[in-house]
């Protein structure tokens, strides 16, 4: 019964709800979702892995926590319900910051509280967690989640990378020698136009190796 009991909830299907929006059916690339974090928060790589941690948290108990209600809510009011279930565990997510990682919470600034506007989140309560068990949508939440700070990470990396020349903080290019031939920090990379145009890159390679998610 055991072994049954975990292949259900870890069945192929299940697992899809994780992997797909990781992949082929990201949040971001697809939908261009959730994207004024990506351009707001990715100047450098801690920050960006923060508010993709943040987000995760977010989504997954919201959907959860929306999934067990979900025949209790009226139609006409279930937005105002969802709004309030964000609201408050972005505020836990935003007092946890605070108190044990202060320095990161004041780089981050208002863009956790604008969390409870991503529209990833609003969207996944929306379409999944009103009509599926607690289990997948907290699967879902975290495979959408996920797709979100994978994209949040990718844009920090080169951004930071080439534009203070860290990763992590950690002096990358200085530690490779490159300075001493004559390299120089990109400065546009910290610039937010440069964001925008990585994801740009991001959604293009994406959609060009994904052509039939475009013909649908």
């Amino acid at each position: 019964m055991k072994g049954q009991e975990k292949e259900s909830l870890f069945s192929p299907q299940n697992l899809k709800l994780i992997t797909d929006p990781i992949g082929k059916k990201n949040p971001i690339t697809v939908l261009v979702l959730g994207i004024c974090s990506a351009l707001a928060v990715t100047v450098q790589m801690k920050p960006a892995i923060v508010m993709a941690l943040s987000v995760m948290v977010v989504l997954a108990f919201s959907n959860v926590t929306i999934s067990l209600i979900r025949k209790l809510i009226p139609t006409r009011i279930r937005i105002i319900v969802q709004l309030t279930v964000i609201s408050f565990m972005v505020i836990i997510v935003d007092q946890i910051l605070k108190a044990y990682a202060y320095d990161v919470s004041k780089q981050l600034s208002v863009f956790v509280g604008l969390i409870i506007t991503n529209c990833i989140i609003m969207g996944r309560l929306e379409a999944f967690a009103l009509g599926n068990t607690p289990w997948k949508s907290f699967l879902d939440g975290i495979g959408n989640a996920a797709g979100y700070g994978l994209i949040l990470v990718i844009v920090s990396f080169f951004r930071e990378l080439l534009g203070s020349g860290t990763v992590l903080g950690y002096p990358v290019l200085q530690k490779l020698g490159l300075y001493s031939i004559g390299y120089e920090n990109n400065g546009m990379m910290i610039l937010p136009p440069m964001a925008l145009i990585t994801l740009g890159v991001i959604v293009w390679i994406h959609r060009s190796r994904n052509k039939d998610l475009i013909e649908k």
